[in-house]
């Protein structure tokens, strides 16, 4: 195998790819990137056997002196060290009949060994499982809008990625640790049949970072125990997370009587301010509903500091305090789009429901978070 191509584009391929490449493996080829030759494109694959990326690259492929194989594995870190390390220039890639991997530029030549191709383990293929077609706008809102409420809790496997309702009528994207919980609601993504599934937080992680433009088009496919998402020339596959996913509309409080309303960055920027005076150990802040008045405060008994700030608010209900964890409240109000928020309260100890006041058409977004116990009603 012999080819030339850009040292810039060569890695931005291989950065891709490489997402899907185990630190450490007990099989020294899984540390490694293939190179496959496709008639006239250059595929890239690399797996740790739960998690796969392919991706297709156009190069400049020499007819001479390519005795090598069409297939060679080349480790990964070596390789990757070595584009960073050099300039956008021409960079020509060989391979000979013992794997052995050469780079050479005006400047230089780097050599490596490789492994056999053939040895690398077999990629899943999901030609004939169900698929999905939408765009690569609304998976990467999906993921975008539901992944900061992934749980990393391993004793809680089936939170540990994002859970996908796919119906005739609308999608639903869920994700919840517990302490947050997320819903998205998109009447642009469709099944039919309906798809239920659990697709782990790496996996979607890496398809939304391997999405390069929001317009192209992306195939959804679900089979065989994986899911595939299909951006053209790259491919991000997942093995899905066979657990059942907790009624999360259990936990979702159905009767609010308390209904307030708050500009999202006067709200945002309060909350980062005062909770840099909150316990390190806790990062509680207290949040004082007023008519027309919020007041947001917190305090450090250790290190003798506190804050409290006003911020202007429709309420209108009794008066109310209810606790937060202050990075769980901003990484909830991060997420919300909207100039204003809408929070809705039954009481100081259950869940406070977060929703934009305005939404996009075609599109539900719910978010909840749990409170913290305040001294006030414990």
């Amino acid at each position: 195998m012999k080819f030339t191509v850009s040292s810039a584009d060569l890695l931005k391929a291989l950065t891709t790819v490489a997402g899907a490449v185990p630190n450490k493996s007990t099989l020294p080829i899984l540390e490694s990137i293939l190179f496959e030759r496709d008639e006239d494109a250059l595929v890239l694959a690399a797996t740790d056997l739960e998690i796969s990326i392919v991706m297709r690259v156009p190069v400049a492929f020499e007819s001479n002196g390519t005795e090598g194989k069409d297939r060679v594995a080349v480790p990964a870190k070596r390789l990757l060290d070595t584009l960073r390390a050099l300039p956008d220039l021409p960079v020509t890639f060989m391979s000979d009949g013992e794997f052995n991997v050469e780079m050479t530029t005006d400047q230089g030549r780097y050599k490596m060994v490789g492994h056999d191709g053939g040895d690398y383990p077999a990629l899943p293929s999901l030609d004939d499982a169900q698929a999905v077609e939408t765009t690569t706008a609304l998976i990467k809102r999906a993921i975008d809008k539901t992944s900061f409420a992934v749980s990393k809790d391993a004793h809680r496997p089936a939170m540990m990625g994002v859970f996908f309702q796919m119906h005739p009528e609308h999608t639903r994207a869920v994700a919840t640790d517990g302490h947050r919980l997320v819903k998205l609601q998109m009447d642009g993504v469709t099944a039919d049949p309906a798809l239920d599934f659990v697709a782990p937080e790496k996996a979607i992680s890496l398809a939304a970072r391997a999405i390069s433009t929001d317009d192209q088009a992306c195939t959804l496919r679900v089979g065989g125990g994986y899911v595939e998402f299909d951006f053209g020339d790259t491919k991000v596959v997942g093995r899905m997370i066979d657990e059942q996913y907790p009624n999360y509309e259990a936990v979702i409080p159905m009767e609010n009587d308390r209904r307030l309303t708050v500009s999202r960055d006067a709200l945002l920027a309060a909350v980062r301010r005062v909770a840099l005076y909150s316990s390190s150990m806790t990062h509680q802040i207290r949040l004082a509903l007023q008519p027309d008045e919020l007041t947001i405060s917190a305090e450090d008994i250790e290190r003798a500091s506190e804050a409290k700030e006003r911020v202007l608010c429709e309420y209108s209900a009794e008066p109310m305090e209810i606790g937060f964890n202050s990075d769980y409240l901003a990484q909830v109000l991060q997420n919300a789009d909207a100039d204003d928020i809408v929070f809705e309260f039954s009481s100081p100890n259950r869940a406070g429901v977060v929703t934009p006041a305005s939404q996009p058409d075609g599109e539900e977004m719910l978010m909840l978070i749990m409170p913290v116990m305040l001294n006030t009603y414990a």
